[in-house]
């Protein structure tokens, strides 16, 4: 049984250098200060540490030689960017190899001009990051969105900056951090005589359930400064995020004739290095695993993008996959998966808990069943992304119903009896746990006008940007069965801040959300996992258990995905791990910390 840290093991090696090295430079600069954080006249070649890298204000900078020197100290695992540059055909001249043209916008409001609206947050509110376990949260976020993480003492160092501000946004209800923003005030930090502002880090947890939770982010950044005085406010979009484009655009950012300027690295490759063929094509279970290989340099060949397929090849060994299904899992374990009822025999001899379960037929059985354990699940013997699975039937007709529907599935359904907990999803890589995530069932909360109808839209919405267009809440007659067994139709109008759940289940296609606990599962969940993981003889694959609580050691074995989704478990580094199993010799060995650590 694997714990924590070896679950992390060496592919984390590499970001603990990174950040120890950053941290001997913080303390450093805390005992002997940071003159960029200084008030004055205007300060020259200003360069300002936001912790994920660095931002270098170009108009400071005598010549963009000086400009280039400093963007060569960037620092391991960092992304530094250039700001403000008006001739980047020059600078790039100077550097062709090492520097390249971020493909970004840049945007800007004129902050006498903007009116803030009368409308106010509904169920969250926005704050300043003011705690460690913010900074933890905030990094969360990061990671769910492909940015690069802080260390959370830089958060904290940060806290009485009078230059850069940390705002999240806190769900009323759960008190869980759902979204951040980053302010720069560069009149504090340089004496900016244009007095202007910048806005950075826009991210909102993928999983939170309120609407509007980036416009009200980036409102109160533009509203902070306002109060300030300041000028305007500046920043930087990808040329195609064109959700985000459509944001700031409807809040009133205009674009400017200013430009980026990044070096190339391995955080940056995308933006510079021309795409594998299919690379566009690929969902996020795939591409997560092809970016990491493409990090290491093992080569990748994209056979049927749309399927997930692709080969991977490095040192002489040459491997398959659709997505993390490789040629290393035999026929007979995806077999074995591919047939739920097969899978809870098998692991059901090696003594994994299971539930009760018969295959549904004609006459009274299923009657029988359903008496003596009050409420079932149905579904499809073989399927997939949830289809056909209904929870929480406590009567013959809804049974029935049920059954009915997961034929269109598989003509095999089952009836299984229903264990009243939570859904855990626990990734085993090469008998190991690389992460164990909460599902959550998708829900929405009302705000007094909308229809429950209209709520699930923006809230599928929602969740299919969070996630590539992989998770939108499917509506059909098992959400209107969930409605109503809690007194809801598609047409109630929920009163402000009530909850209703959409589904019963929690799979990601259906709409459910992934919540990370690996720090807190239960030792006996992680063997049960993992003993089942043994008994199918599987590489990787993602063990589903009903539990009580992650933190309790009670469960029930439910599923075996021989082709788990690895994408949506961050911060957990599943596609290092996955990588590790798949090329052992490709493991980034890390640096002496001796080395180059001094300040």
């Amino acid at each position: 049984m694997a714990t924590k840290q070896d679950a992390a093991g060496n592919a984390s090696d590499r970001r603990e250098h990174a950040l120890d090295h950053r941290l001997r430079r913080l303390r450093f600069n805390t005992l002997h200060g940071s003159p960029a954080e200084a008030d004055g006249d205007s300060a020259k070649s200003v360069v300002l540490d936001c912790g994920w890298g660095r931002l270098l204000f170009s108009q400071t900078f005598d010549s963009n030689a000086a400009l280039v020197d400093a963007l060569r100290q960037e620092e391991e695992e960092q992304r530094d960017i250039a700001f403000y540059v008006t001739d980047p055909h020059v600078l790039l001249s100077l550097a062709p190899q090492e520097t390249f043209l971020d493909p970004s916008h840049t945007y800007r409001l004129e902050l006498p001009t903007y009116r803030a609206p009368r409308r106010a947050p509904k169920g969250f509110f926005i704050r300043r990051l003011s705690s460690e376990a913010d900074a933890k949260a905030v990094n969360k976020i990061y990671v769910a969105r492909g940015m690069v993480p802080v260390a959370p003492e830089f958060f904290w160092s940060k806290r009485d900056s009078r230059s850069l501000t940390y705002f999240v946004a806190e769900d009323e209800a759960s008190g869980e951090i759902i979204g951040t923003v980053t302010g720069v005030d560069h009149h504090r930090l340089f004496n900016d005589p244009r007095k202007g502002a910048s806005l950075w880090c826009l991210a909102v947890d993928p999983a939170a359930r309120h609407p509007s939770v980036g416009n009200m982010l980036v409102r109160r950044v533009v509203e902070y400064f306002q109060a300030r005085g300041a000028a305007h406010v500046d920043l930087s979009v990808l040329h195609d995020n064109r959700q985000a484009i459509a944001l700031y655009e409807k809040i009133g950012f205009r674009r400017i004739p200013a430009f980026t300027i990044k070096r190339r690295n391995p955080i940056n490759e995308q933006l510079f290095s021309t795409p594998i063929e299919g690379y566009g094509e690929l969902n996020p279970y795939a591409r997560i695993i092809v970016d990491e290989a493409r990090r290491r340099g093992i080569h990748v060949e994209i056979s049927d993008a749309r399927a997930g397929f692709f080969r991977l090849a490095h040192g002489g060994r040459s491997i398959r996959c659709r997505e993390s299904l490789t040629s290393l899992t035999s026929a007979v374990a995806a077999s074995i998966c591919d047939d739920k009822a097969v899978t809870r025999r098998v692991v059901a001899a090696a003594g994994v808990e299971v539930p009760a379960q018969m295959e549904a037929c004609e006459g009274a059985s299923v009657a029988d069943f359903l008496s003596r354990h009050g409420s079932v699940v149905v579904k499809p013997a073989r399927g997939e992304q949830g289809r056909g699975i209904a929870v929480g039937l406590t009567t013959l007709p809804e049974v029935e119903a049920a059954v009915a529907e997961a034929r269109t599935v598989c003509d095999r359904v089952l009836v299984e009896a229903c264990f009243q907990g939570d859904d855990l999803r626990l990734v085993v890589i090469d008998n190991e746990l690389a992460a164990a995530a909460v599902r959550r069932p998708p829900r929405v909360v009302g705000d007094g006008s909308s229809t429950i109808g209209a709520l699930i839209e923006g809230l599928s919405r929602r969740r299919a940007a969070a996630t590539g267009g992989e998770s939108t809440v499917t509506v059909d007659g098992e959400t209107v069965r969930c409605l109503g067994a809690a007194g809801h139709g598609l047409d109630t109008v929920l009163p402000a801040g009530e909850e209703a759940v959409v589904r019963k289940t929690a799979n990601l296609h259906t709409g459910g959300t992934i919540h990370d606990v690996t720090d807190a599962v239960h030792p006996a969940l992680v063997e049960a996992a993992c003993k089942a993981a043994r008994a199918i003889d599987i590489p990787v694959t993602g063990i589903d258990l009903m539990v009580k609580s992650p933190t309790e050691p009670d469960y029930v074995f439910i599923e075996a995905n021989e082709r788990p989704g690895l994408a949506n478990h961050e911060p957990q580094p599943t596609a290092e791990r996955f990588m590790d199993l798949l090329f052992p010799m490709s493991r980034r060995r890390p640096a002496s910390r001796e080395a180059g650590a001094g300040a």
